[in-house]
């Protein structure tokens, strides 16, 4: 694949990194469920934003299997429908594998915006599955969560590819 200009050339991503950063992504929001706020409609859920992230970055690793296998248990630690998430997590982790060669084309902030779309779709597949059995609605503050995730796309550009970004051994006579 040809790179952008001034894209810088990245090491091979680490597979126990990968799995690292998923489970401690879903270790995040099972916390963040039982904080402070509870589970405030609001809050953004930092496991779509490594599952994306990942899905683009690395669609062989990563894919729509993996996608519901976390989908499935944010439903059984959420006491929700079963499957509820899986849904929308298998549906998130396809269209991301879909669009990822375009996606790696723009900028980080230009990526934000384009994920944004995403992260929507998944909170409003979440919210008719929950009205369709028998739910409440949480209110107009479940769609600021899509906004939080996409602002936080960037956090997750840095903090992720981090580990691949540093040279594996570097000198003055090599650039890269």
């Amino acid at each position: 694949m040809i790179m952008r200009p001034g894209q810088q050339l990245l090491l091979p991503a680490n597979p126990a990194f990968i799995w690292f950063s998923l489970l401690g992504a879903l270790m995040l929001n099972m916390l963040m469920n039982i904080g402070l706020w509870g589970r405030e409609a609001w809050m953004p859920d930092l496991l779509v934003v490594a599952l994306v992230f990942w899905s683009v970055h690395q669609p062989l690793r990563i894919g729509v299997g993996v996608a519901f296998a976390f989908g499935l248990a944010m439903d059984v630690h959420q006491g929700a429908l079963l499957g509820q998430h899986a849904l929308a997590y298998t549906v998130l982790g396809y269209f991301a594998i879909f669009m990822h060669r375009r996606l790696l084309w723009f900028g980080v902030p230009t990526q934000a915006v384009q994920v944004l779309p995403l992260f929507l779709c998944a909170h409003v597949l979440v919210l008719l599955v929950r009205l369709a059995s028998g739910g409440t609605f949480p209110g107009w503050p479940v769609f600021l969560a899509p906004f939080i995730e996409a602002a936080l796309w960037p956090v997750a550009s840095v903090l992720l590819l981090a580990p691949q970004r540093r040279a594996p051994n570097p000198d003055d006579n090599r650039p890269l």
